[in-house]
């Protein structure tokens, strides 16, 4: 216990002497880096490997966001700078999200061993100093800056090309539930038209039910002055009504 709270202290002290030493030049410099970092790697904001813990990212977090602290660096964006770190260690202090971004890292290694594989297959000297060196020589390669380069630029495609899938994939998802909330007011409206509809018939039914039985009173007394045919008989003494043959085709 006794030995972890003196590491503490001297990292405190190391961490206050190293900011004394830091001139605004290296501040504004700094500011600058993160804010033109990669923005779906947060690992290059910290600018950590791959490789780094938890407690490592703890660390440099710590030194970096007291480098650009809003209250200890002038330059103009310095706020957001410091917001960015604080972003890249939150991302990088959950394990899913750290998963996610190592899943990407891994794939991009194993594109670049096999292209390494293919091209040691033309190169017999490189191909044979590989096999007796027992795969150090594919460990030395995959140290060098060379490789970390290529590795971090391969990074940032794979990073870049699931942003996008995962961007459409909101873009279509936003655009379908557009389109169900838009066919929901379209049914919501309908069937309120049909209520008001139901509403107003029912509405009229006494007036509709009046007017019939108006109508049924009206229709078996002649209207003033209107003339009425007169009503034959079946049977007619006078035989003044006689039926004409009619004509069968």
């Amino acid at each position: 216990m006794g030995e972890a709270s003196s590491n503490s202290t001297d990292d405190d002290l190391l961490l206050k002497n190293f900011f004394a030493e830091v001139s605004e030049v290296e501040r504004d410099n700094e500011v600058n880096r993160i804010l033109t970092c990669f923005k779906l790697n947060p690992f290059e904001h910290l600018n950590l490997p791959f490789g780094a813990s938890p407690e490592d990212i703890k660390r440099q977090y710590r030194k970096l966001s007291l480098l650009v602290h809003p209250d200890k660096c002038k330059h103009p964006q310095a706020k957001e700078a410091f917001g960015a770190l604080a972003k890249a260690q939150q991302l990088l202090l959950d394990q899913q999200e750290r998963d996610y971004v190592l899943s990407q890292v891994n794939a991009a290694k194993d594109e670049l061993r096999m292209k390494r594989k293919k091209h040691l297959r033309k190169d017999t000297a490189s191909k044979i100093k590989s096999l007796v060196e027992e795969g150090k020589y594919d460990q030395m390669y995959e140290q060098s800056e060379e490789f970390q380069h290529e590795l971090k630029l391969r990074v940032r495609e794979i990073l870049t090309e699931q942003e996008w899938r995962r961007r459409k994939m909101q873009m279509r998802i936003s655009e379908e539930q557009g389109r169900l909330k838009k066919d929901e007011e379209e049914a919501k409206e309908m069937w309120k038209r049909k209520r008001e509809h139901e509403e107003q018939w029912e509405g009229t039914r006494e007036q509709r039910v009046s007017s019939w039985r108006d109508f049924m009173k009206s229709g078996k007394k002649a209207k003033k002055g209107e003339i009425r045919p007169p009503k034959l008989k079946t049977e007619d003494p006078n035989k003044s009504y006689v039926q004409r043959p009619v004509k069968r085709g």
